[in-house]
């Protein structure tokens, strides 16, 4: 369950670095709801989760969710980068947060 909620909380995180872009083009309220909802959300997940999860797993699969997360997201729908280096990076961060989970 607690993966679960970690997993959740990392979903929510790019909810709220979606937001950060948003409130960058067009400061209002939906989007600023968007930026402050995704995060308050996100650490009330992540701090369930931390209750079992060891803190340094935890915090390494967040991230790697949300940073592997907002990559994507901006290449898809704000015509970042697609490049093979970024790819194979985002591929490696993958690596790393499955590896993670394989070992706690």
């Amino acid at each position: 369950m607690d993966w679960l909620l970690l997993i959740s909380a990392g979903l929510m995180e790019i909810v709220g670095v979606i937001g950060i872009k948003r409130v960058a083009k067009n400061n209002n309220w939906t989007n600023n709801l968007i930026l402050i909802g995704g995060f308050i959300i996100s650490f009330q997940l992540l701090v369930r989760a931390m209750e079992t999860i060891p803190l340094a797993t935890a915090y390494a699969v967040w991230t790697g969710i949300g940073a592997v997360g907002a990559a994507i997201v901006g290449m898809i729908f704000f015509k970042e980068s697609k490049s093979w280096l970024r790819i194979g990076s985002i591929l490696g961060i993958i690596f790393a947060v499955v590896g993670l989970k394989l070992v706690s």
